[in-house]
Parts: structure tokens; C-alpha cells; sequence
């Protein structure tokens, strides 16, 4: 979001911040959810790859079109296994599976104080003050 937009709505008293601000979440949380996300977003890509429909997936694994449908979309229903396994039998390599966490853009842990500081997420939320 812009700087304009974001002066515009805070003098109309709302408050613009990241997901992790709003939902008070720890560096740990939030960097839980942003590995998550990347490995939705890879079992997608590599459904795409194989030019596989949702459905054909969920027989692969046994389970619901639905079931993929949620997996892609980072449902939080969806463990972090599940995404794994689905990549895998999808025929991701473990060096496939691990690209997606390496490039996961994690908070900066606040155990780690030499860990180089990035951008917040490109997710915002707003609400009204």
C-alpha cells in the first residue's frame, strides 16, 4: 500500500499494519505462517507443472478436491506434513520441497539478534480505531 493511502485512511482513524501486528503474532508465529504459505504456494506450481486438476491430486493422495483446494489456499486446517507429503507425491525432490522454505520471507527472530533485519509482508490489514 502506498504512503498516500495509508496517511488517508490513518487521518480517517483507521490503523494499517501487517497480519503479524494485527493478530499480535510472535516472530516465531508469523514465520510459521509465511513457510505455510510458501509451501502452499509451491503445491500449486507443481500441480500446475504436472498439469494435474485439484481432483486427480486428491486421488494421488486419497483425500478431496476440496482437501487440495484448502492445501493451496493455506487453510489453517492444513498441517505442514500434509503440504510436504502432497509435494512429494506430486514428485517434488527434497530440494524442491526445501526452496520454498529457504525463500519464505521470515520476521527477523527476536532470538537472533544477528539475523538481518527484511520488509514486512506484503499483507496488510486495517481496522477501525
Amino acid at each position: 500500500m502506498n504512503r498516500t493511502k495509508q496517511t488517508t485512511l490513518a487521518k480517517r482513524g483507521w490503523t494499517v499494519g501487517t497480519v503479524a501486528d494485527f493478530l499480535a503474532l510472535t516472530p516465531e508465529e508469523a514465520a510459521f505462517v509465511e513457510i505455510k504459505l510458501a509451501l502452499s504456494d509451491a503445491l500449486r506450481a507443481q500441480r500446475l507443472k504436472a498439469q494435474l486438476s485439484q481432483a486427480q491430486v486428491a486421488s494421488k493422495l486419497a483425500s478431496s478436491q476440496s482437501r487440495v483446494a484448502k492445501m493451496e489456499a493455506g487453510d489453517p486446517s492444513v498441517t505442514l506434513d500434509l503440504l510436504i507429503r502432497a509435494l512429494l507425491a506430486l514428485g517434488a525432490t527434497k530440494k524442491t520441497v526445501a526452496r520454498p522454505i529457504g525463500t519464505a520471507r521470515l520476521p527477523q527472530a527476536a532470538s537472533c539478534p544477528t539475523a538481518a533485519p527484511i520488509e514486512p509482508p506484503k499483507y496488510v490489514t486495517m481496522h477501525k480505531s
